[in-house]
Formats: C-alpha cells, sequence, structure tokens
C-alpha cells in the first residue's frame, strides 16, 4: 500500500498539480458529496410524499433532525478532529454519513426517515473541520481564502449534480435507489483517501509554541475568546438564511411556482451553480486583497461585506417572474457561499492548527443551530397562513445583522501570538 500510495503522488508531481492542491481537490469532492447526500431528501420529497404522507411541519422536522446532530457533531467533531488526525477523522465521518444516506432507503415510513435524516447530520458534522484542518495543514496564508473557496465550491457541485442525476434515478429506479446511490458514492470516495492522504508540516507565524499552548486551551476558554464568540454568532445568523434556501428552495418551487419533478431537475440547479462560482470569486478576491498589500483584517472583511451587502435581492423573489426569481436566487446563492467560504477561512488565520478543529466546528455549531432553529420557525409559520414572502424578508436581513457583529466584536482579524493564547489561558 506504501508504495502504491508514493507512485499515485509522484503522478500527481508530474502531472504538474501540486501535492497541496491535489488535497484541496480530494477535499472539494468530499464536500461536494455531502452536499449532494443533503439534497437528496428535498428534491426527492415529491415521490417520497407518494409512499409516505409528509406535512411542510414534518418536512422541517426532517430538516431539523439533520441540522441538530450536524451540530453537535460539528463541535465534537472538530475537537474529535483535533484529537485522532485529519487522515483518520476524516475517513471515519465520510464512512459514517455515506452509510447513514443509504439506510434513508430502507425507510417504511416518518419515523425511520427522521432518524436516517438525524445519523446523516451526526457524520456530516465533522466535513468542514475536517477541510479547514486540511487546508491549515497544506495551505499559506494568503492562499487559504482561495483553497477555502474551491472546497466550499464542492457544496455548488454536489448541490448542481444533485436535481438532474436525482430526477433520472427517480423516474427510472424510484426514490430508494437515489439514498442507495449517494451511499455508494461515500464508500468510494472513503477508499481514494485511504489511499491518497498524508498530514502536512506546514508551520507559519503561529509557532509550535503556540500549537502546544492551544492544545490546553478547554472548550470553555476557547468560546470565552471574543471573535470566536462573534463568528459563531455571525454563522448562526447567515446559516439560518442558507439552510432555509437550500432545503426549502425546491418544496418552493413545487408549492408555489407548480414545478413539477422535471421542471425541478431543469431549473434548480441554476442557483447551485452561482454558489460554486461565488464561492470561488470571494475566497479569490480576498486572496488577491492580500496579494496587493491589505492587510489580513481588510482583506477578509471587506470581502465578507461585499458578501452580504447583496443578501437583501432574496426578498424580492416572490414578487417577480418564475425566471427573474431565478435570478434572484442565483445572485443570493452566490454571495451566501463567497461569505461561507470566507468565515470558515478565518479559524485557520486567527488559531495554531492544534484548535482549528475544535474553533472551526464551534463556528459551524452555531451556523447548523440556526439553521435548525430557523427551519422549525419556516414550518411553523407556512403552516399558519404566513407567506414564503414573509421568510424571504426575515432571510434577507441575515447576513447583514452577522456583517455587524463581526464588526463590532470580532477585533482584528490576524494569527494569535503566544502572548494571546497564554493571557486566554490566564483569564
Amino acid at each position: 500500500m506504501g508504495s502504491l500510495v508514493k507512485d499515485r503522488m509522484d503522478g500527481v508531481k508530474r502531472s504538474g498539480m501540486e501535492l497541496r492542491w491535489y488535497f484541496v481537490v480530494l477535499v472539494t469532492a468530499a464536500i461536494a458529496i455531502s452536499y449532494f447526500d443533503r439534497q437528496t431528501l428535498p428534491v426527492a420529497i415529491s415521490a417520497i410524499q407518494r409512499t409516505i404522507p409528509i406535512s411542510n411541519q414534518q418536512f422541517s422536522y426532517l430538516q431539523t433532525a439533520f441540522l441538530l446532530s450536524y451540530a453537535a457533531l460539528y463541535a465534537i467533531g472538530g475537537r474529535l478532529l483535533d484529537r485522532l488526525g485529519t487522515r483518520r477523522g476524516f475517513m471515519l465521518i465520510m464512512l459514517w454519513w455515506s452509510i447513514a444516506c443509504a439506510l434513508h432507503g430502507l425507510a417504511s415510513g416518518f419515523t425511520l426517515l427522521l432518524v436516517a435524516r438525524f445519523l446523516l447530520g451526526m457524520g456530516e458534522g465533522g466535513a468542514f473541520p475536517a477541510a479547514v484542518r486540511v487546508v491549515a495543514e497544506w495551505i499559506a496564508p494568503e492562499d487559504r481564502s482561495t483553497a477555502m473557496g474551491i472546497i466550499n465550491g464542492g457544496t455548488a457541485i454536489g448541490s448542481v449534480l444533485a436535481p438532474p442525476l436525482i430526477g433520472v434515478v427517480l423516474l427510472s429506479l424510484g426514490w430508494r435507489a437515489v439514498f442507495l446511490f449517494a451511499g455508494v458514492l461515500g464508500i468510494g470516495w472513503v477508499i481514494w483517501w485511504m489511499m491518497s492522504y498524508r498530514g502536512g508540516a506546514l508551520v507559519t507565524s503561529n509557532t509550535l509554541d503556540a500549537r502546544m499552548l492551544a492544545q490546553q486551551l478547554t472548550f470553555q476558554e476557547i468560546i470565552g475568546i471574543p471573535s470566536v464568540r462573534a463568528l459563531v454568532f455571525a454563522k448562526f445568523m447567515s446559516d439560518s438564511a442558507w439552510y432555509f434556501l437550500l432545503f426549502w428552495l425546491p418544496k418552493y418551487l413545487y408549492d408555489a411556482r407548480g414545478f413539477d419533478i422535471k421542471q425541478v431537475s431543469y431549473y434548480a440547479w441554476i442557483p447551485y451553480a452561482a454558489s460554486g462560482i461565488g464561492s470561488f470569486v470571494g475566497g479569490y478576491y480576498s486572496s488577491r486583497l492580500l496579494r496587493k498589500g491589505c492587510s489580513l483584517d481588510r482583506a477578509r472583511k471587506l470581502s465578507l461585506g461585499l458578501s452580504a451587502a447583496f443578501m437583501p435581492v432574496v426578498m424580492l423573489v416572490p414578487l417577480v417572474p418564475v425566471q427573474l426569481s431565478i435570478l434572484l436566487f442565483s445572485i443570493a446563492f452566490f454571495c451566501q457561499q463567497s461569505w461561507s467560504g470566507l468565515i470558515m477561512t478565518v479559524p485557520a488565520d486567527i488559531f495554531p492548527l492544534s484548535a482549528v478543529g475544535t474553533v472551526s466546528g464551534l463556528v459551524g455549531f452555531g451556523g447548523a443551530i440556526g439553521g435548525a432553529i430557523f427551519g422549525v420557525v419556516a414550518g411553523y409559520l407556512l403552516g399558519h397562513g404566513f407567506g414564503y414572502g414573509t421568510l424571504f424578508v426575515l432571510v434577507g436581513t441575515f447576513h447583514l445583522i452577522g456583517f455587524l457583529v463581526i464588526l463590532l466584536f470580532a477585533g482584528r482579524i490576524q494569527p494569535l501570538r503566544t502572548d494571546d493564547l497564554r493571557e486566554i489561558e490566564n483569564v
């Protein structure tokens, strides 16, 4: 096995791709699979409802089950990755969520579907903390936002592929086969990962001394850092909007625009494609600012602010023809994923490697909790006489609130020094 891995890595170098970017591509594929997996239910919901009756409120419970376990394992998984290491930790979580996704196809009623959704969230909760650790291990600071932009673009790849591929499988093999297909994809990636990945040894301005000190910080001490709390809250707000858009877009097209499965397959991929472009553009723009001499703080905050500024366009979605609403969704998805890649880069900007998984896990935990809470709120409002227009007005404000909190409470975005960590430890 060792010689096979060496031959593979030598092949990567000969092909002209640097090893660090090969691993970025590898992680991007994992994130793509994760977003394909989580889109299986929303896209297939119309077909599932012919076998298992599911109300709007129950649909929101399915998303909440996913997000609650996703949130918990985001935080725990980040800490676990700091203990197990990236290679072994990522393998375990990917294997878990692939099996959980396949279990959806065995559900005979709402309760079993709920359990499968909960198990899927448990596995996927560790994906982005693992991705941030790969970036921290292999990518220099000036390229990190670009790398995270590429990795975050995997969310778009999975989401773009989901509607047409799921539509084909639905129409030919039925909804149960969709989940089995997704599970097999994930297991294939696990084999690729174990054959390819090894840890990096990148040492930046965050010294080895700082790494050792960061390992001693407890959860409470890390949560007590103002920049961590600000990032968690900002992610809480932005992901409340994101998970609503992600999970409810297909259902909105079914319910409010009268789409059928074929139409959703044809059109629902467009905003997700825009999200992938936004993810890369946001990361590249921030890296470019750094190379032009901007401080790390300014490069990140300017890019985040521009991403948040255009999110309110989603408020106009119910007021325009369907073609224009797809364009507005696309703008919102573009800006959201630009924002998401950037905000998940910040833990690697600030913290040593030994704390990156924990901090990024806490940030992701905040986002998943926001998505879970607002998902229930959305289901309740739709079930009690409110329309989608009310929800779009709400989600159009969330990124602006999150950005304001970052400006007021996050402080400067810059690497923590050993003295900073000692001060935190002694508080």
